[in-house]
């Protein structure tokens, strides 16, 4: 399974948010640090994500406070994303 259809699954059983947006932006990377390239299977990329949720469960919560939230929820997939830019909304 594809490392953004489990960040979905796992934002949307934590947040349940109204609004989710999830970019796979790793072709813009292309030969930068962290990319993983084209493999003999056809998969690549899948390092640098752009994220976007909007979800009561931010409401009142500081905007570090709010990247822990989605760090938690996202457990063991943080250490095989290289980059990840959060947009985090009540």
């Amino acid at each position: 399974m594809k490392i953004a259809d489990q960040m979905e699954i796992r934002l949307r059983e934590a947040f349940a948010p109204r609004e989710l947006i999830i970019e796979d932006d790793s072709g813009r990377h292309a030969g930068h640090a962290g990319v993983r390239e084209m493999g003999k299977a056809g998969a690549s990329g899948e390092t640098h994500f752009n994220v976007l949720i909007r979800a009561d469960a931010f409401a009142g919560q500081s905007r570090v406070a709010r990247h822990r939230m989605v760090h938690k929820a996202l457990g063991d997939l943080v250490p095989r994303i290289h980059a990840l830019a959060l947009d985090l909304d009540g």
